[in-house]
């Protein structure tokens, strides 16, 4: 066997005595940037919708991700911030949470660089601040 880390991971490998192996090793990322060959989803278009029906929409969608750490996120900052944000804004979080969940997690931990189309974004930058919590708040899932 080689002694080069490998990129595979040795799971489900058979032991002596038919148990079963994890092999522990390491794997460094080799980027921590999105990359930039990956398309941004297609939004779903929803046409005359009024700023109540948007913000109400962006609460929902902000709390139910399927990520506790998204959902502790992204309702506790919808909680804070949108009641404030102007309707260009509102779109522009909407487009935001049509990324996949971990994605947007990591660009607003700063853990990867997000891609081209959200480097600049006034939003992901507020949403980044938010995920810092330089005031230690303890966080728990808004009531609905």
């Amino acid at each position: 066997m080689s002694t080069e880390a490998s990129s595979v991971s040795d799971l489900d490998r058979p032991a002596a005595g038919g148990s079963m192996v994890v092999a522990q090793h390491t794997r460094t990322l080799e980027s921590t940037t999105t990359p930039a060959d990956v398309p941004p989803p297609a939004p779903l278009l929803r046409p005359n919708e009024p700023v109540t029906t948007l913000r109400a929409r962006l609460v929902y969608q902000s709390r139910k991700r399927g990520t506790l750490e998204s959902d502790l996120l992204l309702s506790t900052f919808a909680r804070d911030f949108l009641g404030s944000m102007s309707e260009s804004e509102l779109k522009e979080y909407d487009k935001l949470l049509d990324e996949a969940d971990w994605d947007i997690y990591y660009w607003s931990t700063g853990k990867r660089a997000p891609p081209e189309r959200w480097a600049n974004s006034a939003i992901l930058g507020k949403l980044a601040v938010h995920a810092k919590n330089e005031g230690k708040v303890v966080r728990r899932m808004p009531s609905l």
